[in-house]
């Protein structure tokens, strides 16, 4: 008979316990950053989305409030295991600002305003998957929390929804951004509990 410790379940995915593997429930929202927080005035606020081949899209703040908006909820999971259930943004979905570019690359490396980056798999930030958001929780977003505009892929470790975003360029090979250049996992499904390269 297999002997089970008092309080081990397994690993759920998501079909079961919303609660990833070693994460806990908070009700508050906590601020991580790498270094300082970046104000960013949005009359000098912008975007630019950039392909393999070079090629280059900006919006200002004005076209990007002028793209379709959509309001996902979601719960969203930090690598330092809290989890936060059922969070509320508005943003553009990134399909919108690669609606008729030729999609040249797999990858892409996600920008920011401060010097931070991360990236992801192409496929990670298409098809409905991930946003620029503007808004939380009904509200502008606060500076703390990535304002006025962060990256949400709430299907990844948290620190994948980059704050202060400031482009995206498409990339034919994987570019490790700022955490993962420093030993952070180049995917972060925290279903895997993907934290550390060789999870």
């Amino acid at each position: 008979m297999a002997v089970i410790s008092r309080g081990f379940h397994g690993r759920r995915g998501p079909g079961g316990d919303r609660l990833p593997p070693s994460q806990y429930v908070t009700e508050d929202f906590p601020v991580l950053s790498a270094g300082p927080t970046p104000h960013i005035p949005l009359d000098r606020w912008s975007f630019t989305l950039t392909t393999a081949a070079g090629e280059k899209r900006t919006w200002d703040w004005d076209a990007l409030m002028s793209l379709p908006s959509e309001t996902p909820q979601a719960d969203i999971h930090c690598v330092t295991r809290w989890s936060k259930y059922d969070t509320r943004w508005r943003g553009v979905p990134v399909d919108a600002f690669l609606e008729g570019v030729d999609p040249d690359g797999t990858y892409v490396l996600v920008t920011s305003y401060g010097g931070y980056s991360t990236d992801l798999p192409l496929a990670d930030v298409t098809g409905g998957r991930a946003w620029i958001v503007h808004e939380y929780d009904g509200a502008p977003l606060p500076p703390e929390h990535g304002g006025p505009a962060r990256m949400l892929v709430p299907h990844l470790y948290f620190w994948k929804s980059a704050k202060w975003v400031n482009g995206m360029r498409l990339t034919r090979t994987d570019e490790p951004g700022f955490w993962e250049q420093l030993g952070y996992h180049a995917y972060g499904d925290p279903w895997r509990e993907q934290r550390v390269q060789g999870d």
